[in-house]
């Protein structure tokens, strides 16, 4: 799946889910979503090649305590990546490796997450 189509249906997916969001934060917020989902995935990539999940999980702590501080939620981060997780999974990646570590680094980073709600 090629990353502007994934980044799109994730987007679409989650204001369609949340409408809220409009009136919260508009076409603005809209734009700043795709823009984080293309980091999410960059680093994502970087973390592959670094063979480093610990990257990622930093990455995350990182992106929480931003988003968190624009009053974007946790659980939105958390949401945003299981769509992540489902639309990879779903997707026809050439590298099958690639992907399969994408997944569970994605997975990894939910979990740290969830412990933040806790």
């Amino acid at each position: 799946m090629e990353q502007e189509h994934l980044v799109q249906q994730v987007v679409t997916e989650i204001y369609s889910d949340y409408p809220y969001l409009w009136g919260k934060f508009g076409q603005h917020g809209r734009d700043r979503t795709e823009e984080d989902n293309y980091h999410h995935l960059d680093h994502l990539k970087t973390a592959y090649e670094m063979d480093s999940v610990k990257f990622f999980i930093d990455y995350t702590e990182w992106l929480n305590s931003i988003l968190t501080a624009r009053d974007v939620g946790t659980d939105l981060i958390i949401d945003n990546y299981e769509r992540l997780m489902r639309l990879l999974d779903q997707s026809e990646l050439e590298d099958s490796y690639e992907k399969k570590v994408f997944i569970e680094f994605l997975q990894q980073a939910l979990d740290y997450l969830r412990t933040r709600l806790k």
